[in-house]
């Protein structure tokens, strides 16, 4: 497997989803109160819609994702200075994927915008190939990134950022490589919550960017170690990056599916099985295994990453 996928090129011309590729419109009037002074703004299960955090201090306020283009980050960013009234911002991002990032720009000037180093190093190599493809679907999608600049952070960190809001620390943590190469989650102690991105989802098997030979950073291996690490922490609230809010089981739900598809996978590979009859194979079995997730497109993705990380 390639440590740096190349650049300056579109990933892919396939959409990253099989579902419906409706206006991935963020509504801000649907936000809850999850724990006093801590928000979330669902994402109603819109595909390309992140769920997106707010995050309260006596001082400051930190947004957690923006939301796909500019338009959804002015609702975001009008919203969250309505809930700050005077504080102080902070923006971060979970990972560098559009619908989570790349509406960054909007903060500038308002907001500091802080995220982990392998992020930031993701947004600069692989942010301009990943907007050129978003681009390339078309229609509300198209639209929606209309003026949009890949971002900047403002602050970047390596092993962690403690960030003070004032009488609430919000703990910002790499996880290592997993769903990409610079994931982060966003841990509120005081109040029991983690805030995963794209690491974890509910509703739907587990998003695989594996787009070889342009994006080849995902690791279901490292992600499942990631996933492993996250369960034991045993937060109260988990905000998964896409789907329903819910508790430990969240993580837990992650973690076996992942050594589900690797387990199944590696089985048949061991046996020297093509890659093609294990996709075949495996992708019958899981949808049978979980009729009710939608995102089936992924599973295929995931075998042809586990299958590169199979110990030969």
């Amino acid at each position: 497997m390639t440590d740096e996928p190349m650049t300056n090129e579109p990933v892919t011309n396939e959409p990253m989803t099989d579902a419906p590729l409706t206006d991935p419109a963020v509504q801000v009037g649907g936000a809850q109160e999850i724990a006093p002074d801590l928000l979330v703004i669902p994402n109603h299960r819109v595909a390309l819609v992140p769920n997106i955090g707010i995050i309260g201090g006596t001082e400051a306020v930190l947004v957690v994702e923006t939301g796909i283009g500019n338009t959804n980050a002015e609702q975001v960013l009008a919203f969250a200075s309505e809930v700050a009234k005077g504080r102080r911002m902070y923006l971060t991002t979970t990972h560098f994927h559009p619908e989570h990032a790349f509406g960054a720009q909007v903060f500038a000037g308002q907001a500091t915008y802080l995220v982990n180093r392998a992020q930031a190093d993701d947004l600069k190599t692989k942010g301009p190939g990943y907007l050129e493809m978003f681009r390339g679907f078309g229609g509300s999608i198209a639209r929606r990134l209309d003026g949009v600049k890949v971002p900047t952070p403002d602050v970047t960190y390596d092993d962690g950022y403690d960030l003070d809001l004032g009488g609430r620390t919000v703990r910002l943590r790499p996880t290592g490589r997993g769903h990409t190469k610079g994931d982060q989650v966003v841990e509120v102690p005081d109040a029991g919550v983690l805030f995963t991105g794209d690491l974890a989802e509910t509703g739907q098997f587990a998003i695989f960017p594996w787009f070889p030979p342009y994006d080849t950073d995902v690791s279901g291996v490292r992600w499942l170690e990631v996933m492993d690490r996250l369960a034991a922490t045993g937060p109260r609230v988990v905000v998964p990056g896409h789907g329903d809010l819910g508790g430990p089981e969240v993580l837990a739900g992650v973690r076996d599916y992942l050594r589900e598809l690797r387990e199944e996978t590696w089985r048949r590979r061991d046996s020297a099985m093509g890659e093609a009859k294990i996709v075949a194979e495996v992708r019958a079995l899981l949808i049978e295994r979980h009729p009710e997730w939608v995102g089936q497109e992924w599973i295929e993705r995931g075998v042809g990453c586990l299958c590169t990380e199979h110990p030969a």
